[in-house]
């Protein structure tokens, strides 16, 4: 069995687990098939450290590798179908984000087609909605200061990059996301803070908070 867990479960019962995933550690893994990632830790977890277990657990979403936060993982084939089959219906994600600037509106939206360039390996907005899949992003100004607004995000969709991609076109990149255009470097200030799901078996809403105290929120 793994040594201990390179982050804290926040929330467990017979069908999820909810995670708080550190930066730079990745979801599941890529075409060179990393094997420390949190799916793979939560693998051996849920087995116990018997190697011919077959017990696992299924990817629900994703964050991205240095976007930390709350990341859920399903325990059955069943339950990863439920969210998948609906997941911006069944559920509401709320993130933080440091950007850079100091934005003068106290709330605002984004709204756009985003599409995956293979040959760029990144994310951008185009004219024509059938070349790509529209993105809603809300958003509302918590803080400011030395330069850059500390706001609070909503995903009405959940498409890879949104957040980055729709601030990094409105000229305010999340500070230290250099792939989108960030003059400050350091890591990337972005954090999934809040999930709310509506829970497969008792249909109830259920809310699950990240720890409050990160370098995020400091200026």
């Amino acid at each position: 069995m793994k040594s201990r867990l390179p982050f804290q479960i926040l929330y467990e019962d017979r069908d999820l687990i909810v995670i708080d995933k550190p930066a730079g550690l990745l979801t599941t893994h890529t075409r060179a098939k990393e094997t420390n990632t949190a799916e793979e830790w939560l693998n051996d977890y849920v087995r116990k450290g018997q190697r011919r277990s077959r017990l696992h657990v299924w990817l629900v979403h994703r964050l991205d590798r240095e976007t930390s936060g709350l990341l859920m993982f399903a325990k059955s084939e069943a339950v990863a179908d439920y969210f998948r089959s609906d997941w911006n219906s069944l559920t509401e994600k709320t993130y933080v984000a440091r950007v850079e600037g100091e934005l003068s509106e106290e709330s605002g939206v984004f709204e756009s087609y985003l599409r995956d360039d293979e040959r760029t390996m990144k994310v951008h907005s185009v004219a024509n909605p059938s070349d790509g899949k529209f993105a809603r992003t809300e958003w509302h100004r918590l803080s400011v200061g030395r330069g850059t607004t500390l706001v609070e995000v909503q995903l009405k969709t959940g498409r890879k990059n949104q957040i980055r991609v729709h601030f990094s076109e409105a000229g305010h990149p999340v500070v230290g996301d250099a792939k989108y255009g960030a003059k400050r470097g350091g890591a990337l200030c972005l954090r999934a803070v809040r999930l709310k799901f509506l829970h497969p078996h008792s249909k109830k809403w259920i809310e699950v908070s990240a720890p409050s105290k990160h370098p995020i929120f400091e200026a």
